[in-house]
């Protein structure tokens, strides 16, 4: 998640069930989202138990998929309502029922009330942003059918830059923005059948997800592993005393450092970007003009604006949701009185042409330069090149390894808490203190079947369901109604008479006897 965040300190493994406040203590947003973690981990993992890894209510299962071909310019598929559960994440595929305008005044009739549609389009499902004018977005031909569809899953960030009705206007005319909000991303995506190594042109529904099952566990398990230290830079004597003389981490403040892998593929292609503030400084674009860019706020002090040389994301809603990387720019020039910066590079023609999807600017903080012991960080696209095998530093004595042989995929990311007051930054490590290999914090991925296109055929389902457990309370057999009768009558028989059927001679002298116990 790109927020302005402490840490992050959940760990399943620690099997905490709550997070207790306690009075007089400082309140620190970690421990709030611990809770929250908590709760969440806690749904989802008993969701997935019961389900399974994927599935549907009986009476509202959702994205029930119908391909449509022949009778549009381009085919699509149409993403029918409802609701599924992947890996217990609830996915809502029901689109909101439009608004009613108050009607004019000098209207002669009012206007019929709008038609909410009951089915997303492939084009325009919500977090899709599939582009027609993209070869790579569009469905398989029908020289290709039968393709499989299926549903992607993930969680983002979404912060007030994307969405500006999560500002508080009360709060004054600087518009701060407050908490951010984690989002359920859901893609309806094609897959064809030669990446699922099936060869029959006619599987059954059980080859087909088995196939499916094997290929999603390939794709949501990360094989890249990464370790983070500090270690006392060799300039350290040179630095002014604002830090302990022995301190590794040398940063004069805390942070949150965010290693995220920027382009994808093995060592020898990929690139990674880092921030110190966990990627969370961005900036609303107001206008695009060129290598200009005109920004809602230059940022609100010095720790957290732009500056000449800065390397700066230009995306929007539709690609932060795409998981694609795009060209990282460095910041040429600044018009402060115009809220404006110039970039070595016109922004990709794609991205933040339309205001609905709210273009801004993401900052990052790697700087090509001189590295150390006389070696330069070359960049890439902008991008830091993966060197595997071998302690990257970033800056302040903050160093990062990336084990060898790993796979590298866009978006995943590990966090590296900083701290002044131990001069060293929090990371695992084994009881020698060798710090230990991790894999990325996210982004976790979710994936399950839907259908089976046969083309103009129409198509195969392969969602599953489940029914209700609540079932109604079964009337007793005779058998049964009969003993709970006799057992009535006993008891009521017990209690008209105490003595339980004995003589009174008999029942006085054992009360006697009971009397001189």
């Amino acid at each position: 998640m790109h927020a302005d965040l402490s840490r992050a300190t959940f760990r399943p493994e620690r099997h905490y069930s709550a997070v207790l406040a306690q009075q007089g203590r400082v309140q620190l947003d970690a421990d709030l989202n611990e809770q929250t973690a908590i709760q969440l981990h806690r749904a989802r993992t008993l969701t997935a138990d019961l389900i399974g890894r994927h599935g549907g209510p009986r009476d509202a299962t959702g994205f029930r998929i119908e391909y449509v071909g022949g009778k549009h310019d381009i085919d699509t598929l149409y993403i029918h309502g409802g609701r599924y559960y992947v890996d217990g994440i609830l996915c809502d595929a029901d689109r909101p029922a439009p608004g009613t305008p108050v009607p004019d005044e000098d209207a002669a009739e009012p206007e019929p009330a709008p038609t909410a549609e009951t089915y997303w389009d492939y084009w325009n499902q919500p977090d899709g942003f599939r582009d027609p004018e993209k070869p790579g977005d569009r469905l398989p031909s029908p020289a290709q059918t039968p393709f499989l569809v299926y549903l992607k899953v993930w969680e983002r960030a979404v912060s007030a830059a994307e969405d500006p009705a999560l500002r508080e206007v009360a709060l004054g005319a600087a518009l701060p923005d407050t908490a951010v909000r984690a989002k359920v991303v859901w893609q309806v995506l094609p897959l064809s059948l030669a990446e699922l190594e099936i060869e029959d042109a006619e599987p059954s529904k059980e080859v087909v997800r088995a196939a499916f099952d094997r290929w999603a566990q390939r794709q949501a398990a990360p094989s890249a592993r990464l370790a983070a230290r500090s270690e006392r830079p060799e300039h350290a004597d040179e630095d002014p005393c604002l830090v302990r003389p022995d301190a590794r981490y040398r940063g004069p403040e805390n942070q949150l450092y965010r290693v995220e892998v920027h382009a994808r593929g093995e060592a020898k292609d990929a690139t990674f970007k880092w921030s110190r503030e966990n990627g969370s400084v961005v900036f609303p674009v107001d206008e695009l003009d060129g290598t200009w860019v005109q920004l809602a706020t230059l940022g609100l002090d010095d720790k957290l604006d732009l500056d000449v040389g800065d390397l700066v994301e230009f995306t929007d809603t539709a690609y932060a949701s795409r998981l694609e990387p795009l060209p990282l720019l460095r910041v040429e020039e600044l018009d402060l009185p115009g809220r404006r910066v110039r970039l070595s590079g016109e922004p990709d023609p794609g991205v933040g042409r339309l205001p609905p999807l709210h273009p801004f600017l993401r900052r990052w903080d790697h700087r090509e330069g001189p590295r150390r012991k006389g070696r330069t960080a070359v960049l890439k696209g902008g991008g830091v090149p993966v060197t595997e095998g071998e302690w990257l530093p970033l800056e302040d004595g903050v160093e990062v390894y990336f084990a060898k042989g790993g796979g590298y995929r866009t978006g995943d990311h590990w966090l590296i808490p900083a701290r002044t007051a131990t001069g060293s930054v929090e990371w695992p490590a084994d009881p020698a203190r060798r710090p230990l290999l991790t894999a990325p914090a996210g982004i976790a991925r979710h994936f399950a079947p839907l259908a089976l296109v046969r083309g103009e055929g129409g198509t195969v389902d392969l969602r599953l369901a489940f029914g209700p457990l609540a079932v109604g309370i079964p009337a007793a057999d005779e058998v049964t109604l009969a003993a709970e009768e006799q057992a009535a009558s006993e008891e009521q028989a017990a209690e008209a008479d105490p003595s339980g059927g004995r003589s009174q001679t008999t029942a006085a002298a054992e009360a006697a006897v009971e009397g001189d116990r």
